[in-house]
């Protein structure tokens, strides 16, 4: 078994008993979306959230010329224009298998996976869907901020039944210059033609966060561990 990945943790509330998930993107770490749990309105959630931010593992990185990074799988050139070269399975895989300790983790501290939700910006907004999607158990949602679907050509045959009906939360910017529109839009179509539930938001923004996604982001939460 991989080791642990090391995570940053805040409690909404004493005694949490529902966590949300949420992976980070390429090049940043498990503190880049700590500052938005205070900006997040949890009134419409009546019970304590365990918010866990882990820390992707350090990989060369070949779209950043080989630097490494901390990374939840390899880029490459040409991976984010659409086209239908394979993405770094390998690494999409090793991740994926990651965050289902986290979850198990979880799971050993009260917290049942039907209140776990798995959410991502970017890079790790694809492995809350890879994970997600294929988990045997059913979580209570899926977010996925500016991102897409990861391994998209295996995805029908290795989908959970479990999570068939588990609410997906998609957000992009219309003028993201990373992961174009068009990847994000064609997922959200994927993923309702195999007959998710797919809440879609778009923004006027890049490759980044809003304050009207944030308050998207926290009524979905109050709907989904409500």
């Amino acid at each position: 078994m991989t080791q642990l990945l090391e995570s940053i943790e805040i409690e909404s509330a004493p005694n949490p008993t529902a966590a949300v998930i949420w992976m980070h993107g390429l090049g940043a770490d498990g503190n880049d979306f700590v500052p938005i749990v205070n900006e997040l309105d949890l009134s419409g959630v009546k019970r304590g959230i365990r918010f866990v931010f882990p820390h992707a593992p350090v990989r060369p990185v070949t779209i950043n010329n080989g630097h490494v990074m901390r990374a939840w799988y390899d880029i490459s050139f040409g991976d984010l224009e659409g086209n239908t070269r394979k993405a770094d399975e390998k690494g999409v895989r090793e991740s994926q298998a990651q965050i289902g300790q986290l979850i198990a983790r979880e799971n050993g501290r009260g917290i049942t996976t039907g209140k776990i939700v798995l959410a991502g910006f970017s890079q790790g907004g694809a492995v809350a869907l890879q994970t997600g999607l294929r988990y045997p158990e059913q979580l209570a949602g899926v977010m996925a901020l500016s991102t897409y679907l990861p391994l998209a050509e295996s995805f029908a045959q290795e989908a959970a039944p479990a999570n068939a009906t588990t609410s997906v939360f998609m957000a992009h910017g219309i003028q993201d210059p990373v992961v174009p529109y068009a990847m994000g839009g064609a997922s959200r179509a994927r993923l309702l033609q195999a007959g998710y539930a797919v809440d879609w938001h778009e923004y006027p923004m890049p490759h980044s966060v809003c304050l009207e996604e944030i308050n998207d982001i926290a009524r979905w939460l109050g709907k989904v561990l409500g």
